[in-house]
């Protein structure tokens, strides 16, 4: 088995009763990584133990190049030594200088309240990559490589291989080091490199990912040893995609000529020998590479798809002895040459790969012959005529159907998930059929925005993707499986027809995702709200695939950075996304100084990309405030804060250099985006302003810069008093926020965003989180207006007849993108968790089931995507996979079942468990986990009959503030004696209906009686 990035899962089961151990050992966030390329590691681990009010009191990590150098306590590499402190997130390595291209060893003892050792953690491991960035030292003469003679954009996928001797002894170890120009997949021997994957292993997708090209470049690492042991020879060889490099995806970019990039290869293998010796293949020009374009990877495209054609197949062309003298040489690519500085670095995060646990099997296939009822549609498409002797709509049944398809048939399968992926089928038929599947997200219907019979698949919406999959078959009796490797499409249906009679078999849709782990879940006994929540998670996936994309189906597929802000806390709670983030960040901050204003502006799409603009962007160009500060406060490691820091104060100081003393934001092109109630661009700027000064005066006290946090602190009470003074109108008596001054956002979907409306929910939250008022009276007005505009009763509609609120139900959102992840969070915080909950149960547009009523699987794009009643959205802008309004799911962590973190003590290391019961009585039942750095995190609740049964985990090493609605603080209760005094707990008092509790680590199964 090939090995590769990362790999292996997080358990994250609550801690049973038990012994105290030390798990979850992580270099980099990472398990047992290969390709580290951090000169000083850090470390983190967890003490496990239901004990209660256990906790870490000191810690010494061992450090080797072997394992039995650690049982020995023999470290060659550090001894941390006995150290006093709970610490056990990002623990630096402090020893010996790490060596390219090595394994090292380490476990980690700690120290319990009791100054009794823990047993040592079983030995994980690491290993460093090349550790230089500059693309050739430790490369070993290795070159960027592309097929001689080739031009761009012409026929066929380079196929590139090189065959050598082995020398002889026995093989203890093999190293690859491969990237690529575009994307590469990788052989050794005849074999496809894979990577580790649960108990098994599993293919990437895409590798090696997407950055700036003109900055930066990455190279992953796979362990291949057994591919290359007990062989008298090598070959190592792969094949080429044009990805995003030579894609449409990447036009606008510095890196991409209108004529077109040539695709390369560079890597090393790096082989060690039994008696020290070493050996190394690596891509150089010349004749012993050997290319052609001849195979069958015809053509592929990320938009366009893939056309394979098996008739090309060269059996054995990966493999020792092919016969390759007639293929053409290879010669050096001349990316160093043009673009001199960029750096070549190992990629510090999960690629993307394919999830078996996730695979989708048809749910239902539909054989159509033809189409009828034109005369009579009121779109005049008609509808299919479907073949019930081939359909088949029971689940059971088709996932194991077999479909024959002949001309002029289509099959209309349906995988019952919008996902994001490749489909993978086997097919029989004569050499020379052709096979086309068109992937699509819905189904369509008989409304105006159709385009195309009831109940075909619906792809208007993909814009001038052609997203097609063309497989021509070799004619093999015995069939012939196949998925394409060289792009990704976005789907829930396949639209399938064939140019001859062929059978189809053992469909699967594959998922890719770089959101490879979930630590993180909440369940209601609210089936549509639990339907929202798997919507959620699957946006995610879906989205989360090298870089946060927008959407994985049409035209686009960019790292919107508007996007990405918004939904990372969610993000972080559900999976284990630390590294991937923080690994976008580093993107981000080569698109500022590539593509961003001045230099200085984060970007709104990273990496630069077909639809970026050097234009600002507040909300979008403020990614690069908020990812650091949410990835330190969910994981506690300050680490992307300094890594940070220099391009955060660049964009800060670039927006004080445009507005001055006005204290004004620097303008913001995409407003609130796709919100029904229209916020002025400008209050959107200058609030997104003052967010981004906060926390960089939060982030500059975390790490020692305190002269800057007070500098922040004031530019942040500037712009406040600026606020104030401009929207804030006390004029009559009554409170308005002057949410109309100002121009709407310029660009919106058909041109007509509508007017700017005073009072606007996105404006009102915003003030309320960021404190913008004088008075405590001003925030209960504030808050009143907020809940008259949720509310939409027929007074306030009759008080406001021009708002666009009149033409929607009571209890709907009117937020775009920029309102969504703060209008939960604010109504909770403002103790109105009523309005919280009637928003969610709402089903009505705009609404979160309201997709979900109209059959969604993942979240929508816009509140309105598509409904039975009135059919499709408006097509320029309609992505049926777009998690941005998934951002409700942070609250559901925080706000319903109440792990919240605490902001003065990130990562977990004190948090909050506040849950807020449904005063709305449609959800009794929550429970929900997180995997924090220091553990497992429990909350759940009960709600019947008057009393509250409650169930908390607090992992070790840390502690919690528990905040429990109750009549009686007498009446809680654990077991049959008041929490109050249960060991360790410390009471905080009663108010409001809530009672309040200091709670060391451990299990607690509490009751109270409810008001």
């Amino acid at each position: 088995m090939a090995g590769g990035n990362g790999g292996g899962g997080t358990a994250w089961a609550a801690p049973g009763p038990g012994p105290t151990s030390v798990a979850g050992l992580t270099v980099e966030h990472r398990t047992n990584p290969l390709g580290v390329d951090a000169a000083r590691p850090r470390f983190g681990w967890r003490t496990v133990s239901a004990v209660r009010g256990r906790r870490q009191t000191a810690y010494r990590v061992l450090v080797a190049t072997s394992p039995d150098r650690l049982a020995a306590d023999r470290a060659d590499v550090w001894d941390s030594g006995r150290v006093t402190s709970p610490d056990s997130v990002a623990v630096r390595c402090a020893g010996r200088p790490l060596r390219p291209s090595t394994r090292y060893h380490w476990t980690v003892t700690v120290w319990d309240e009791h100054d009794r050792a823990v047993p040592a953690a079983p030995p994980a491991h690491f290993e460093t990559g090349l550790l230089s960035t500059d693309g050739t030292t430790g490369w070993d003469g290795a070159r960027w490589i592309t097929m001689a003679g080739k031009e761009p954009n012409s026929a066929g996928a380079p196929l590139l291989r090189h065959e050598t001797a082995l020398k002889h002894g026995q093989v203890v170890q093999a190293r690859l080091y491969v990237s690529a120009l575009g994307v590469y997949d990788a052989y050794v021997n005849g074999h496809r490199v894979a990577v580790p994957h649960g108990h098994g292993t599993t293919l990437e997708l895409l590798a090696p990912g997407w950055t700036n090209y003109d900055s930066t470049v990455n190279y992953l690492t796979y362990d291949v040893t057994d591919l290359v042991a007990g062989r008298p020879r090598l070959t190592l060889a792969a094949v080429l995609g044009n990805g995003w490099y030579n894609g449409r995806i990447s036009e606008n970019s510095a890196y991409r000529p209108a004529t077109g990039n040539r695709l390369a290869l560079k890597a090393k293998l790096l082989i060690r020998y039994a008696d020290g010796s070493r050996q190394t293949v690596v891509t150089t020009p010349g004749d012993t590479w050997r290319a052609t374009d001849t195979g069958p990877h015809r053509a592929d495209d990320l938009y366009d798809g893939q056309t394979y054609d098996a008739r090309k197949e060269l059996p054995g062309w990966t493999e020792n002895g092919f016969e390759d003298s007639a293929w053409a040489g290879v010669e050096e690519h001349d990316h160093t040459t043009d673009f001199p500085e960029t750096k070549l670095v190992a990629c510090p995060a999960d690629s993307a790969r394919l999830v078996p646990e996730w695979d989708r099997t048809p749910h239902s296939v539909t054989v159509c012959t033809g189409v009828t009822g034109q005369d009579d549609s009121p779109g005049g498409k008609g509808r299919v005529v479907v073949d019930a002797s081939r359909t088949v709509t029971d689940p059971a049944e088709a996932a194991t159907a077999t479909v024959t398809l002949h001309p002029g048939d289509t099959a209309v399968i349906d995988l019952g998930q919008n996902m994001v992926g490749v489909p993978r089928y086997t097919v029989r038929g004569p050499a020379g059929a052709e096979v086309t599947f068109r992937p699509g997200e819905m189904l369509n219907d008989d409304s105006e925005g159709a385009d195309g019979p009831v109940g075909s698949v619906y792809r208007a919406n993909l814009r001038s993707a052609q997203a097609t999959s063309r497989y021509v078959l070799k004619g093999d009796p015995d069939g012939e499986t196949h998925q394409d490797s060289l792009t990704f499409y976005g789907f829930r249906y396949l639209s399938v027809t064939a140019t001859d009679t062929v059978t189809l078999t053992g469909l699967t849709g594959r998922v890719a995702t770089s959101a490879l782990r979930d630590i993180g879940t909440v369940t209601t006994d609210d089936p549509q709200v639990n339907q929202l929540i798997s919507n959620v998670r699957w946006g995610q996936r879906g989205n989360y695939l090298w870089v946060p994309t927008d959407c994985p189906q049409r035209d686009e597929r960019c790292g919107w950075t508007g996007d990405t802000q918004l939904f990372s806390n969610t993000g972080l709670y559900n999976t284990d996304a630390v590294a991937f983030l923080s690994h976008f960040q580093d993107t981000l901050i080569d698109s500022q100084r590539g593509y961003g204003a001045d230099g200085a502006q984060f970007t709104w799409i990273a990496p630069g990309a077909r639809y970026n603009q050097p234009v600002p962007a507040s909300g979008w160009a403020d990614c690069g405030v908020v990812v650091p500060w949410t990835v330190w406060q969910m994981s506690g490691d300050t680490t992307i804060i300094d890594r940070s820091w220099t391009a955060m104060t660049t964009y800060l100081d670039w927006i004080r250099a445009r507005t001055g003393d006005t204290y004004a934001g620097q303008g913001a092109v995409f407003g609130d985006w796709l919100a029904f109630q229209v916020t002025s661009t400008q209050l959107i700027s200058d609030v997104y302003y003052g967010h981004s000064a906060r926390l960089m005066a939060d982030m500059a006290r975390a790490t020692g810069r305190a002269a800057e946090a007070r500098d922040y602190d004031e530019l942040f009470t500037r712009i406040k008093s600026a606020f104030v003074a401009k929207y804030l109108s006390t004029e009559g008596g009554t409170l308005t926020v002057r949410s109309s001054l100002g121009d709407p956002p310029p660009w919106t979907p058909g041109d007509d965003a509508g007017k700017p409306e005073d009072n606007s929910q996105t404006a009102l939250l915003w003030a309320l989180k960021l404190g913008l008022y004088d008075t405590e009276a001003q925030r209960r007005q504030l808050v009143t207006l907020l809940a008259d505009n949720i509310r939409n009763d027929a007074a306030h509609q009759a008080a406001h007849p021009d708002s666009t609120r009149v033409r929607y139900a009571q209890n709907t959102l009117s937020v775009g993108f920029l309102g969504v992840n703060v209008i939960a969070p604010v109504l909770t915080d403002e103790g109105r968790a009523d309005l919280a909950y009637a928003l969610l149960h709402q089903n009505a547009m705009p609404s979160w089931l309201y997709s979900v009523d109209n059959g969604a699987t993942t979240v929508w794009e816009r509140w309105n995507s598509y409904s039975v009643e009135d059919g499709f959205g408006p097509v320029d802008m309609n992505s049926f996979n777009h998690y941005s309004y998934g951002a409700i799911m942070e609250w559901m962590y925080e706000g319903m079942a109440g792990i919240a973190k605490d902001p003065r003590h990130p990562g977990f290391r004190h948090f909050f468990l506040r849950p807020h019961l449904d005063p709305i009585g449609g959800i009794r039942h929550v429970a929900a986990s997180h995997l924090s750095p220091y553990g497992q995190i429990v909350s759940e609740w009960t709600a019947k009959d008057g009393r509250l049964t409650y169930r908390a985990v607090v992992p070790a090493n840390s502690t919690a503030t528990l905040r429990l609605p109750t009549a009686d603080p007498d009446t809680v209760r654990e077991g049959r004696s008041p929490l109050a005094r249960a060991e360790g707990v410390e009471y905080l008092g009663f108010a409001d209906g809530t009672a309040s509790y200091r709670l060391p680590s451990g299990r607690y199964v509490v009751t109270s009686v409810l008001a």
